[in-house]
């Protein structure tokens, strides 16, 4: 069976994160976000926030995670298979920060190829800040302008999701992909 590899993306808050346990919630094949994981084991290991004090560590890190991710897909069996966020996220998030990186994490992105990639807009009435998220809002707008620059970039066509209701989002998502 091929499944379809379907990318929920967007900046810090834009309620990917509910969206992806929503869906889970209703049966849904999905690969949560890594970065949570990659930070919270950072911290436990005394460096409260590596993404900025080791910006390539911690890339290099969320990289191999969503390759495996991305890889451990293709032995699932489901018709659509949902990821928090795609290898894309990766370099967008680098070149948001202006950092650079090795070629592999280019390869990387093109070779993990998504059937669609929906992206979530910054939503201000969503948007909190906490230990794992320390984006201002203006910041978060930001991170949207590289993530649709870097998946366009790889020729992907974005849908983006409206605001509304998680069920709202979660049907709107579903009915595109039955299109």
């Amino acid at each position: 069976m091929n499944s379809k590899k379907i990318v929920i993306t967007g900046g810090p808050g834009t309620g990917k994160s509910t969206l992806i346990n929503h869906l889970i919630k209703n049966g849904h094949t999905c690969l949560e976000e890594i970065s949570r994981q990659v930070t919270l084991d950072a911290q436990k290991k005394g460096t409260s926030q590596l993404f900025l004090t080791e910006p390539l560590l911690f890339s290099e890190l969320l990289l191999k995670g969503r390759i495996r991710q991305f890889e451990q897909s293709n032995y699932l069996k489901s018709d659509f298979i949902f990821f928090d966020r795609g290898v894309p996220d990766v370099l967008a998030y680098m070149n948001y920060i202006g950092d650079t990186y090795p070629q592999y994490f280019i390869d990387a992105c093109k070779k993990a190829v998504y059937d669609t990639v929906f992206i979530l807009k910054p939503w201000k009435e969503i948007y909190v800040s906490d230990n794992e998220r320390y984006e201002s809002f203006k910041q978060a707008e930001e991170i949207h302008d590289h993530l649709l620059s870097t998946y366009q970039h790889y020729n992907y066509n974005l849908i983006d999701v409206p605001f509304g209701t998680i069920e709202y989002r979660t049907n709107f998502i579903l009915n595109a992909l039955k299109q």
